[in-house]
């Protein structure tokens, strides 16, 4: 039996790359979506995964990069000079982010989708945390800063109340690209790869009564390329200065590795990451909106080699499914993922299809 969990990095507009590869995947394995049953994401990530567990399909997702991405990232000589560049403000402000968000996923709450999510933020301002409240012991609680994991799981914890294009704004918020939204920044700063988070979020007993064990999870990790950077020489003994344009990209990379083995170390052969090794010196910074930058993403996705991925899925993704209905939306007692031929939100909402 097997519980499937898909998990997608954050990127910024790389994450048009995992759409294109999670599309390819789709073709050779129909009931990929359908099978699922956790979609973990952050930042652009985090939006793929409300778009998928909305209804959209990863061609309908990749389409949304192709065309929108010059509204998200919109930018203006004047706004360049009032920041000067980056050095006193955000690149971009996130109206048009607001604007793609609210067309993809509406009214809907995380409570509203049609499948299990998990998607990173980071509170700046301890507000999830219950800020100056009472801990209990009499004592009030000094608010601080904390990774926060948006989820729609049954518990005491839940978000399902949460509207799904507020999420998305909080787990987009990129420092320097992004103002914070509603004192939340970027769920890079707490896990640019979701996939750990999403394993302990299908072993969390406050909101699973009956978890998986970990030899029937099975989890797909989808990342946006990997940068082949490196810092030469064996010492620097560098400042604040010669380390800030550096470390954001460490960081993020650092992190992804972490999780990449500790996931490894978990689940064994039952864990597949791909994340494609990007071309060395051809930029794809977080707003690659040029059309050059979207057509090498493109051939990027188009060349990787997913044959090890479509055997894996093959093995893992087809296996019985293990009935959790009490948590999972929209599936009644004794139904499994195949049984539903779920229709793409654009079909929903066009009523023809998506192709």
């Amino acid at each position: 039996m097997s519980y499937r969990i898909l998990s997608l990095d954050g990127g910024g507009m790389r994450g048009l790359l995992s759409a294109l590869l999670l599309e390819r995947l789709a073709r050779h394995e129909p009931r990929l979506l359908q099978n699922v049953d956790l979609i973990a994401g952050t930042s652009s990530g985090g939006l793929i995964a409300l778009g998928l567990a909305k209804g959209y399909s990863p061609g309908e997702l990749a389409q949304l990069f192709r065309t929108r991405a010059p509204r998200i990232f919109a930018d203006s000589l004047l706004d360049d000079f009032a920041d000067l560049g980056r050095l006193l403000g955000a690149d971009y402000d996130n109206r048009g982010l607001e604007a793609v968000a609210r067309d993809l996923l509406g009214d809907t709450t995380l409570g509203g989708l049609n499948k299990r999510v998990l998607i990173t933020a980071f509170d700046l301002n301890g507000s999830s945390s219950g800020g100056q409240g009472d801990n209990g012991s009499g004592n009030t609680r000094p608010a601080r800063w904390r990774a926060k994991f948006y989820h729609n799981f049954p518990g005491t914890d839940s978000d399902a109340h949460e509207p799904a294009w507020q999420v998305a704004l909080k787990t987009s918020a990129a420092p320097t690209y992004f103002p914070t939204y509603r004192g939340f920044a970027d769920g890079a700063l707490a896990a640019n790869n979701p996939a750990l988070c999403a394993l302990a979020q299908s072993q969390d007993r406050r909101s699973v009564s009956d978890p998986p064990r970990l030899q029937e999870v099975s989890l797909l990790s989808i990342g946006t390329g990997t940068v082949p950077r490196n810092i030469a020489g064996e010492r620097h003994d560098w400042g604040v200065v010669q380390w800030a344009r550096p470390l954001v990209d460490l960081l993020a990379a650092g992190d992804t590795g972490v999780v990449d083995y500790q996931c490894r170390a978990f689940l064994g052969d039952r864990y597949l990451r791909l994340n494609p090794l990007l071309p060395a010196g051809q930029r794809l910074p977080l707003d690659a909106t040029h059309p050059r930058q979207l057509a090498r993403m493109e051939s990027i996705a188009a060349g990787a080699d997913i044959t090890g991925a479509v055997a894996w899925l093959e093995r893992y993704w087809r296996e019985p499914y293990r009935s959790l209905t009490d948590d999972v939306p929209g599936r009644s007692p004794g139904s499994s993922p195949s049984d539903v031929e779920a229709p793409t939100e654009m079909e929903r909402t066009s009523g023809g299809s998506s192709k």
